[in-house]
């Protein structure tokens, strides 16, 4: 049981607001959501939500030792991981958002990453990557494109509850290929 569970109330109220990033300079993976679920904003943790396989994800994928909650997201600082938004504003659901709106957040992204410079970034949504980014051939996997000479992008499948197309065990194995990535990149120490 999470330690706090949002009213009905608290979730309505939440439209629009955001949660702060989990960031430092140098992450080896800065995890990116397409934006923040009512619940999530509600509760001002990322991937709160019941049923969001993010966190089962990571610790299947060996990111983490330990499954870990919303309420631990500060302690993946500690092992070079971070999570941010492609958008900040919280919304029952991602179709909620504008093509403008991705956009705008794909530049922020690019800011962010160049500043924070991240060995990855791995963004947690093709179809939110494809609108962001304008590369509407985009697959999951490892990107072509670099955000600058620091960082490589790598997508994978959204982990909401509502994405019917993909299993906790397809999660764990396509998070697994960015886990290996970036602890056998030689690069990272550079």
């Amino acid at each position: 049981m999470p330690p706090y569970k949002p009213s009905k109330e608290e979730i309505r109220a939440a439209v629009g607001k955001s949660v702060p990033d989990v960031i430092a300079p140098g992450l080896k993976v800065l995890f990116v959501g397409i934006n923040p679920g009512l619940y999530t904003a509600a509760v001002g943790h990322h991937f709160a939500r019941p049923g969001n396989r993010f966190w089962p994800a990571l610790h299947a994928a060996g990111f983490t030792a330990r499954l870990l909650s919303p309420f631990d997201e500060r302690e993946l600082l500690q092992h070079g991981y971070g999570i941010t938004n492609l958008v900040n504003r919280a919304t029952a659901g991602a179709a909620e958002l504008s093509i403008e709106e991705l956009i705008e957040g794909g530049k922020r992204l690019e800011e962010k990453a160049r500043r924070y410079r991240p060995r990855f970034m791995a963004v947690l949504g093709v179809v939110a990557y494809r609108s962001a980014f304008n590369r509407p051939k985009a697959t999951l996997g490892q990107r072509p494109e670099w955000i600058g000479e620091a960082t490589a992008i790598w997508v994978l499948p959204n982990p909401s509850g509502l994405n019917a197309h993909y299993q906790l065990e397809d999660f764990a194995r396509l998070f697994r290929a960015l886990y290996e990535a970036a602890q056998n990149d030689s690069t990272f120490d550079k």
